[in-house]
């Protein structure tokens, strides 16, 4: 399993979300196994999207495809996105008894 980190900005948060929305299968068909989105405090089209994906290969060849950029440029996306691909060293948890 591997992540993807993507920063953007968007013109207008409702717009990019449709069209990101209508993707699901192409992201799923992709390698996505699933997607948590974030947005700056107080800047709703400032948003940081943190996936998981299937494989490395997988999600770099998704994320250099063309029919991506289409998607991206029709959901309003602004500039070029910021992509950074993470792999997990350990995870830390907390209980309630720390």
């Amino acid at each position: 399993m591997v992540q993807v980190l993507v920063h953007h900005q968007v013109a207008d948060y409702n717009s990019w979300r449709s069209v990101f929305d209508a993707a699901l299968d192409f992201r799923h068909d992709g390698g996505e196994c699933a997607c948590r989105i974030f947005r700056k405090a107080g800047n709703p089209n400032d948003l940081t999207l943190l996936f998981d994906w299937e494989d490395m290969e997988k999600a770099k060849r998704y994320m250099a495809s063309d029919e991506l950029r289409k998607k991206m440029q029709q959901a309003g996306v602004v500039g070029v996105p910021e992509i950074n691909y993470l792999t997990e060293m350990y995870t830390v948890r907390r209980s309630a008894a720390d």
